[in-house]
């Protein structure tokens, strides 16, 4: 009987973790995006309109690409 617990327990663990890494992930990648967009614009101010619109078009792909990762395992279930 623990031993299927432990078998149960681990496995919820194991979709937990890549639902965290998948997060972690998406913060990252927005995060060196503004990066990128504050560095960009402080060289060359006069493409801003055109830097932020990349740098938000980036920011939400990967915003998208995690929810994504977050929502298809719920609905194999």
């Amino acid at each position: 009987m623990m031993l299927a617990q432990t078998v149960a327990q681990t496995l919820t663990l194991h979709g937990n973790a890549g639902v965290g890494i998948v997060g972690a992930g998406a913060a990252i990648g927005i995060g060196l995006s503004g990066l990128g967009a504050a560095m960009a614009i402080g060289r060359n101010p006069g493409a801003f309109g055109k830097i932020f619109i990349l740098a938000l078009l980036a920011m939400a792909l990967s915003e998208g690409l995690a929810m994504l990762v977050y929502f298809l395992p719920m609905l194999n279930k």
